[in-house]
């Protein structure tokens, strides 16, 4: 398993469907948590897939959404990380956290280690974050982490019919 980033609170590691998958379940299943990002809860199954369908992108693209760990617990954070499926308009930085680790700024803590990736290691020259309209903890982790309101975007899978913004940043 290769860790790929770590920042003073986390680790950010390549997704382990053996070790992760009860926790990415939780998360998953989590009605509100899911709310901004499909709207549908997932059970294990379905988690599963979704995992190996990341763990798939990372094969194609040599970066995908990582598993984030908390340093001094070793609990599992959430997924954050870097992701360009096909029909998404620009390479993303997005990030989806366990509901018991809310409110603790590791989505912006990941968030911005992910940008400094990106633009580093990945040499893109701008990154955006799809955020539904009305999910304002997103909007604020975004904002917070250098990045402003660009473009809207609709009817992006697996968002729906939901109105989204694309907020982001141009590399320094």
């Amino acid at each position: 398993m290769t860790i790929r980033m770590e920042t003073d609170r986390l680790i950010l590691r390549d997704i382990d469907i053996e070790k992760d998958l009860e926790a990415w379940t939780e998360m998953m299943s989590d009605e509100e948590t899911v709310r901004f990002i499909g709207g549908k809860t997932m059970n294990k199954a379905e988690s599963w897939r979704v995992m190996a369908s990341m763990i798939g992108h990372q094969l194609i693209h040599g970066y995908s959404f990582y598993s984030v760990i908390e340093k001094a617990t070793g609990k599992f954070v959430g997924r954050i990380g870097h992701w360009f499926p096909e029909g998404w308009p620009e390479p993303e930085i997005g990030w989806t956290v366990h509901p018991a680790h809310t409110r603790k700024g590791f989505a912006k803590e990941a968030g911005a280690a992910c940008i400094d990736y990106a633009f580093t290691q990945l040499g893109w020259k701008r990154t955006i974050h799809v955020i539904a309209e009305d999910n304002i903890a997103s909007i604020k982790t975004a904002e917070a982490i250098g990045s402003e309101r660009l473009y809207h975007i609709s009817h992006l899978p697996p968002f729906g019919d939901v109105n989204c913004w694309a907020y982001g940043q141009e590399k320094p």
